[in-house]
């Protein structure tokens, strides 16, 4: 049985994107207009006040949309967890700094993911120079 292919969406969301496969139906979600308030279910102050923080650095980047915000409001609920537990004087499984930080990347909030998110669609990506290797000129 042969691998699928991975989806065009995964593509350019790894930023791995080439002009000439450019992902034709790229989703276009909309951007949250006002700022939402914290769900009422986050465990603790920790993760309201992550929500708060959180929430306005990603509008401000064109990056918040209105599917964005129960995964926004989970990761924010894991960061009081692990606040909390730190906080207790234990350390926080594996598992959920693991879950926490895979969460970080999917906002682009760590170092490496700044570089893979962008905002709006692909159109600003640098065209790659070895687009033509390997090809026989026709």
């Amino acid at each position: 049985m042969a691998n699928p292919r991975k989806p065009p969406q995964l593509k350019a969301i790894a930023g791995t994107g080439r002009k000439d496969r450019e992902v034709a139906d790229a989703l276009d979600l909309p951007l949250v207009e006002s700022l939402p308030s914290a769900p009422d279910w986050l465990p603790n102050a920790h993760a309201v006040k992550e929500w708060d923080r959180l929430v306005s650095i990603l509008m401000a980047n064109k990056l918040l949309t209105e599917a964005a915000l129960g995964p926004l409001a989970h990761m924010c609920a894991l960061h009081g967890k692990i606040v909390q537990l730190y906080a207790a004087g234990e350390a926080p499984t594996a598992s959920l700094t693991g879950t926490l930080r895979n969460f970080q990347n999917d906002f682009g909030l760590t170092p490496v993911a700044q570089g893979k998110v962008r905002a709006g669609s692909n159109d600003g990506l640098k065209k790659n120079p070895f687009t033509g290797n390997g090809r026989r000129n026709a």
